[in-house]
């Protein structure tokens, strides 16, 4: 492999930088970008101009390709583009996860790369808004075979109001760290009310010990999951919901108003969405979450804080718990629900194993199977903290397009009431908050879920595959 020297490197970068798109012209570097700063080697890659990716975005034998971080995609501007979202049809593959180090990372960016379609017979267009992004990916696939490779500046597509844009109606629900940084920083943000009250918070089960203590985000103040959702004190031993005055209580304790706006950040990613789900529930009026969580955070390059910030207790929530009622579907609702499948859905967001009622996923509950009439969602593929259906390689949000694909090979109709749930309510909460950033409205959460509904003697269960 050819080596070219840092200041050449540079000198081609502000070439594409400064001449954005000029044609099919070729350009002479290829940039491997990764977090290692590896030097880029010569090549092939060329550059497209606005008017010939304009003719062919939405032909068969072309896809377009968004390398910025998954946040942009979804529609924040974190790199000065004139709107926000991605090109219209345009699929994702951000140049970040090919920073991610896992076992499997290479079979995992392999199935992204068939997910999407993204095949080496096509001409692959590739954009950022850096100038950077889409060389490092286009140095990826060259490395793995791919040839009909072009690059575009996103910011000229952007900057033209007429060339169609898109983006996920609620896709400020889930925040990118850069814009937790900015308001840590005490900068103005998008999306953020200009006077709001922005609390941090950091969610995980068990003491600060546990994981808080070992780096959270700035300013952030602990959660743990037991305040939200105790153990039962006889058996069987469940983490259920807390109820609505303990809730309230806790809400005084940690010094939540019905005015803040929250952001829940965590390492594990599911406990964030399990306490944004309770706090939005109790009336909470701006809940978001920190989108990949705390990898998101350092990936950016942000330090991590290991004192213990303390909460300050209020005297009053400002209203009576729960304001957001809706949110959690109850054991009642949910029986009445499944009576009218033409107006309620049952999503069920465990395992298939778990699903079928090969294991029960659970350590601590025994009981197998599923309740009869619910709809296999997805999850994860191993064990019940697993998310893999929904997330990217970097634990970001996946694809909404992929996410309604896999829906739909279960039938799921979004236009009925969706109900999701899992054991006790973690992997579906998360999933309500991507379908929340979607923009589907009539959503919930069984958060009993099926260690409440098997534990409750008097409800039928069912094992097995289901009969098409």
């Amino acid at each position: 492999m050819g080596k070219i020297k840092k200041g050449l490197i540079f000198a081609l970068a502000m070439v594409i930088t400064t001449f954005g798109i000029s044609g099919c012209s070729t350009n002479s570097n290829k940039v491997a970008n990764t977090s290692e700063n590896i030097e880029s080697e010569i090549s092939s890659v060329k550059s497209i101009e606005t008017s010939e990716l304009e003719k062919n975005y939405e032909s068969a034998d072309w896809i377009v390709v968004d390398t910025r971080l998954n946040d942009s995609y979804n529609g924040w501007i974190l790199e000065g583009e004139k709107r926000g979202g991605h090109i219209k049809g345009a699929v994702d593959f951000s140049a970040n996860w090919l920073d991610v180090k896992k076992d499997d990372s290479e079979n995992i960016l392999d199935e992204a790369l068939a997910n999407k379609n993204i095949t080496k017979d096509k001409n692959i267009v590739l954009y950022d808004a850096n100038g950077k992004d889409a060389l490092k990916v286009a140095d990826y696939l060259e490395n793995k075979g791919y040839e009909k490779l072009y690059t575009y500046d996103f910011k000229l597509w952007a900057a033209n109001e007429k060339m169609p844009m898109e983006k996920y109606l609620n896709y400020n629900t889930i925040v990118p760290a850069k814009v937790v940084k900015d308001i840590l920083d005490g900068k103005n943000v998008d999306s953020f009310e200009k006077d709001a009250k922005i609390k941090i918070v950091e969610a995980s089960w068990g003491e600060e010990a546990n994981e808080y203590l070992l780096g959270h985000v700035p300013t952030s103040i602990h959660i743990n999951t037991d305040l939200i959702e105790p153990p039962t004190e006889t058996e069987p031993i469940m983490w259920m919901l807390a109820s609505d005055d303990k809730l309230e209580k806790f809400a005084l304790e940690y010094g939540f108003t019905k005015d803040d706006t929250i952001i829940v950040t965590s390492k594990g990613q599911i406990a964030a969405y399990r306490v944004a789900l309770v706090l939005k529930y109790i009336g909470v009026k701006d809940v978001r979450i920190l989108n990949g969580g705390l990898d998101a955070w350092t990936s950016a390059g942000y330090e991590l804080e290991t004192t213990s910030n303390k909460p300050v207790a209020v005297e009053s929530f400002g209203a009576k718990i729960p304001l957001r009622g809706e949110v959690i579907d109850t054991i009642d609702e949910t029986i009445e629900g499944l009576k009218v499948p033409e107006k309620f859905t049952l999503v069920d967001n465990r395992t298939w194993k778990e699903y079928i009622g090969e294991i029960s996923g659970y350590s601590y509950h025994d009981k197998m199977g599923r309740i009869p009439g619910a709809v296999f969602g997805y999850a994860g593929k191993t064990d019940s903290y697993s998310m893999d259906y929904y997330r990217n390689i970097d634990n970001t949000m996946r694809n909404a397009k992929e996410i309604k694909a896999l829906w739909d090979t279960s039938d799921i109709d979004t236009k009925t009431h969706l109900s999701f749930m899992c054991g006790s309510g973690w992997r579906a909460a998360e999933i309500y908050f991507y379908a929340e950033t979607m923009g589907i409205k009539d959503i919930g959460v069984f958060s009993d879920g099926w260690i409440g509904w098997s534990n409750t003697e008097s409800l039928p269960t069912v094992v097995g595959e289901p009969n098409k």
